[in-house]
This record gives structure tokens, C-alpha cells and sequence, in this order.
């Protein structure tokens, strides 16, 4: 799966972005199929029964190959002493990680169940990682964790980035539901922000932490998540599962969680494996997220700014395809500010490139 490319190299984080958009672009369609109208002809999954296969079939395939594998095993910076065996200090951070996952991934399913459009889920979302990233770097680099400058093109580009995003809303109707008014919704964002605010600053923690000699292990990191994300998200799962017997609650998405595996779906195994794509897309995120020598600010600009152009393309192969709707021109706006935030990217990435090599000298 990981093409054979120096570490950390350029050549290699083209390749990151090209299976990290090729597969959301699988992904994008999917979902588009899957919940598209009976009376055009998709199956017109309900979101939640969706959500819900695509996101075992994806996770299982994730766990299977860094069990497989054995992906867990760390290289440390120093070992811990639990239960009388030596394991290593990473995991006492990188499981809280996989905990932060486990509330994202539901939070994300969450956020688009809610009375607004998809588009505005993805705009609020997207949005906020890209903010997010720039401000976990101003935080490690005050408390001395990192010690690379974000450069002023990658500031400018994050200014670009923002602009994209808020593209989409530009001709917005007024709509009847309140989001800053309402409780859930505010809820729901403020948990996913949380989670992946914790999250992001954990990955550069580690990635910019590694003692010398100690191999920044991406694979290892994303293993231990991956396994501590899927033991949550099964606790979380049950206690959903069974949340109108023992707490009484009736909300029509537990309910829709709920009938998702007491009256499946006819479809379900093929919506299961529709989510493989979205469980090697999560080894890109990843990877991209963590990217070796660069910022938070441009690895999270890189990771969000392929799944905005990927899309824009799933809609287009969309159309093309199954006879959709063509992305309209608040799409093509959004893509040409994203244009030149990459080309403002690119720049970074030749400075950071030579200062990379430089100091391996």
C-alpha cells in the first residue's frame, strides 16, 4: 500500500495525496450511490444504516492489517512500567488518541444528520481542522516542542484555505434551523472539535518528539490508535445500542443506530464493502497528518485541501456516471481558491524540501 519513496521525501507525500484522493474520490461516490433517491434509481440508504456499515467495513479492514502486520510494535523513547511489563510512554498518550478518534468518527456521522446540508457539515468541519492545525503549531512552538517556523506562505495559504471553505456559503438561503441556537448541534461540534483539537496536537506531540535515534514510527502510532479507536467505538456502540432500554432515550438517530442491526438493510454487506476505500483512506489521512519534518499547519492544509479537490472530483465522476447533479459554481470557485493555496504550498514544500536536506548533511 505505501509506494517505495524515500521517508519524509516530496516524491512520497505526492504519493500520500494521490491514494488519499483517489480513494476519497471511491469513497465520495459511494456515499453519493448508496443514499442517492429510489425514484432516480440509488438504493437510497437510509444516512445512519449507512454510516454505520461503511464505518465497520472500513475500521475491520483497518484493524485486520496492523494486526496483521503487527504495526503495533514502537520503537520508544523510554519504556513504562504497567502491570509488571515494560511497555512503551507513547501509549500513554496515542490510546487517548484512539479515544479522540472513536468520538470524531461518530461526531462527523452526527454532524450530517443534522437539519443542514452536507455541504455545510463538510464546510464547518474542514474549516476548523485547517484553523486548528495552524494554532496547535503557534502552541508547540511557544512551549518549545517544535522547533521549525511555520513559513509565511503556508500562513497565506491557510488564509486562502479558509476562503474555499467559506466559498460554499456564499449563496446559502437563510434556513430554518438555528445552529448556533441549537443544543445538539452545538454539542455535537464542540465534541468533534475537542476530539480532534486533542487529537492533531498528539500526533505532532509525537512526531516532534522523537528522541534521537528513535524512529518516527507512523505506522506504530497509527496502529495503537487504530486499536484503542475500535475498542471504544464497540463500548460506545453497545451502550448506544441499548440506550432506550437502560436511559430511556428515544432520539430518532439511536433509534435509526439501532434498527441498523436488528432490521438491516438488504444492502448492507455491499454498503460494508464500500467502506474498505474509506479504511485505506484512513491510513493517508494519517499519514499526511503526520508527515515527517513538516508543520501541523501545512500537513493538515495538504490532508484537507486533497479531500476538498476530491470532492469536487467525486461529484463531477458523479454526474458523469450515475447521471447526477454537475458540481455548481460555488465548487469551481472553492476549487480555484484551493488552486492557489496549493501553489502557495508548493513554495513551502521547496523550502522545507532544502531545509530537510540541509540539515541531514
Amino acid at each position: 500500500m505505501i509506494f517505495k519513496s524515500e521517508e519524509g521525501s516530496s516524491r512520497q507525500l505526492i504519493q500520500f495525496c494521490i491514494g488519499y484522493f483517489v480513494l476519497y474520490v471511491i469513497t465520495g461516490v459511494s456515499v453519493k450511490y448508496f443514499l442517492g433517491s429510489p425514484e432516480q434509481g440509488f438504493p437510497g440508504m437510509l444516512e445512519i444504516n449507512y454510516l454505520v456499515y461503511n464505518t465497520i467495513g472500513g475500521n475491520l479492514l483497518a484493524l485486520v492489517v496492523v494486526l496483521l502486520f503487527r504495526w503495533y510494535r514502537m520503537a520508544s523513547n523510554s519504556y513504562a512500567n504497567f502491570m509488571g511489563m515494560k511497555i512503551p510512554s507513547e501509549l500513554l498518550y496515542i490510546i487517548p488518541s484512539g479515544v479522540c478518534t472513536a468520538v470524531v468518527i461518530p461526531t462527523t456521522t452526527l454532524m450530517y444528520t443534522l437539519p443542514i446540508s452536507v455541504m455545510v457539515a463538510m464546510v464547518i468541519m474542514r474549516g476548523s481542522i485547517i484553523v486548528i492545525s495552524r494554532i496547535i503549531d503557534a502552541i508547540q512552538i511557544k512551549q518549545g516542542i517544535l522547533t521549525k517556523r511555520v513559513y509565511w506562505e503556508e500562513n497565506v495559504a491557510v488564509m486562502f484555505a479558509v476562503i474555499a471553505v467559506a466559498a460554499n456559503l456564499v449563496n446559502l438561503k437563510p434556513g430554518s434551523f438555528d445552529f448556533v441556537g441549537s443544543t445538539a448541534a452545538m454539542s455535537i461540534l464542540t465534541a468533534y472539535l475537542i476530539a480532534y483539537s486533542i487529537r492533531i496536537y498528539i500526533m505532532n506531540y509525537y512526531k516532534n518528539t522523537r528522541g534521537k535515534g528513535v524512529k518516527q514510527d507512523n505506522k506504530a502510532f497509527f496502529a495503537i490508535e487504530q486499536i484503542a479507536a475500535t475498542l471504544s467505538m464497540l463500548i460506545g456502540g453497545i451502550i448506544l445500542f441499548n440506550a432506550t432500554d437502560l436511559f430511556g432515550w428515544d432520539l430518532t438517530q439511536i433509534v435509526q443506530f439501532r434498527e441498523a442491526f436488528t432490521a438491516p438493510d438488504s444492502l448492507w454487506g455491499w454498503a460494508m464493502i464500500s467502506g474498505l476505500a474509506f479504511g485505506l483512506l484512513a491510513f493517508f489521512s494519517v499519514f499526511i497528518f503526520m508527515f515527517k519534518g513538516r508543520t501541523a499547519t501545512f500537513a493538515g492544509l495538504v490532508n484537507r485541501l486533497t479531500s476538498l479537490i476530491a470532492g469536487t472530483a467525486a461529484t463531477l465522476l458523479f454526474a458523469i456516471v450515475f447521471g447526477g447533479k454537475y458540481p455548481v459554481t460555488e465548487d469551481w470557485i472553492t476549487l480555484g481558491f484551493i488552486l492557489i493555496a496549493v501553489a502557495f504550498l508548493t513554495k513551502a514544500e521547496k523550502k522545507r524540501a532544502a531545509e530537510l536536506k540541509l540539515n541531514t548533511k
